[in-house]
């Protein structure tokens, strides 16, 4: 291996994969000006300068049954693209999430001589710590999207790094509510309750009515209250407009966005969402927030009966504080009463909400670490002691 123009193959099955292969890709670039990067990937990676064997949409199957239709066709492609990889001599392989892929290529590979990265771990401090150690029969190392999980890994005997968060790298310190309520067309005293019900089809289904039926009970307190529901693609547009067809009456009128959940966020006065990356993202925004989140009831009793949640919360605000920031209503507790009167508290709070901004920057701070060249820095290390 030339240690001045490595081999780096990569693989990235989704649209979040392939953005934040893209930053790794400059940011290697800046350190290796003639490396090559070849694998799968999407538009970002192919713009960053990787050539891609095949592109991400390869890997893009939502559900249980197009997984198992799909199952033959991604064995073979997996099957193939590790040859290829080795075929290619590659010097280092890094997997981007895509766990169910990546993971199996990167297992190969290793047994092979080969260096392998695993980029954005699992979520191991939630659900099953037995799955670290698993990951390092994968990956040589992890690279960790939050400062709790390296420990997590220590304690298996994995080495992984923490390299911080991406969308703290993007968003800033202090978000511009001003131009996001520009950007809107929303009046800079107009009350807004940005509504996230998830960006699936389930989770709409699941969440929405009782966000709106939250919404009805909150306008009615607030007459003047505004309220936005980003879209994530126009599947989720239609789902959402066929629930506010139902649910019409009672002087509520929500405006439906395409995309630009982030601007929704940022221009509101509190954020009512279902849990996961929206969380986050609420907190980066400087956003109060209430986190409502329903499973189905199946789902929860494996859960509950098997013991598989280990984290006591389930909002990243929370879990990286390591304590209630915002309020979690979830199952039972999930309802149309319980989460108006957790949003009112906070619209109707000055206080409150003053004292969760310091909170929300100091977590921001620790999460903002230059992810790209934090994550580059970590794969080149591995590549000098490959040599």
């Amino acid at each position: 291996m030339s240690p001045r123009a490595p081999r780096i193959a990569l693989c990235a099955g989704e649209a979040s994969g392939d953005i934040l292969a893209a930053g790794l890709i400059s940011a290697l670039r800046e350190r290796f000006p003639d490396a090559a990067f070849a694998g799968i990937g999407g538009a970002h990676m192919r713009a960053a300068g990787m050539t891609t064997w095949q592109d991400a949409d390869a890997l893009s199957v939502m559900g249980l049954a197009e997984v198992l239709a799909h199952l033959p066709r991604l064995l073979r492609l997996r099957k193939q693209f590790r040859q290829q990889v080795l075929d290619w001599q590659a010097d280092i392989f890094i997997g981007i999430d895509a766990p169910d892929f990546n993971l199996g290529v990167e297992k190969w590979l290793k047994q092979r001589g080969l260096p392998t990265v695993h980029y954005v771990s699992p979520s191991v401090w939630a659900w099953r710590e037995s799955r670290a150690a698993k990951m390092g029969e994968s990956a040589d190392r992890v690279l960790c999207l939050f400062p709790m999980e390296p420990p997590i890994y220590a304690r298996h005997g994995v080495d992984a790094v923490f390299v911080g968060h991406p969308m703290a790298d993007e968003i800033p310190l202090h978000p511009d509510r001003a131009a996001a309520r520009s950007q809107l067309g929303v009046a800079a005293d107009t009350p807004i309750l940005a509504l996230l019900p998830g960006s699936r089809l389930g989770e709409i289904q699941r969440m929405l009515p009782v966000f709106l039926a939250a919404a009805g009970q909150i306008h009615a307190r607030k007459p003047a209250l505004e309220i936005l529901i980003p879209a994530a693609n126009p599947a989720c547009r239609q789902a959402i407009e066929a629930h506010l067809a139902d649910s019409a009456g009672a002087g509520l009128a929500p405006r439906v966005l395409d995309g630009k959940a982030r601007e929704a966020m940022i221009a509101s006065d509190c954020v009512l969402l279902a849990s996961g990356t929206a969380a986050l993202e609420a907190m980066l925004c400087k956003r109060p927030m209430v986190v409502g989140h329903r499973v189905s009831a199946l789902t929860y009793a494996i859960v509950k009966t098997f013991g598989l949640l280990k984290s006591k919360h389930v909002s990243l605000p929370n879990i990286l504080a390591g304590k209630t920031l915002v309020p979690e209503l979830l199952q039972a507790d999930c309802t149309a009463e319980n989460l108006a009167q957790a949003v009112l508290h906070w619209l109707d709070n000055p206080a409150a909400r003053a004292e969760l901004l310091p909170q929300f920057e100091g977590i921001h701070q620790s999460l903002a670490q230059g992810a790209a060249r934090s994550a580059a820095a970590a794969v080149a290390e591995l590549l000098a002691h490959a040599d």
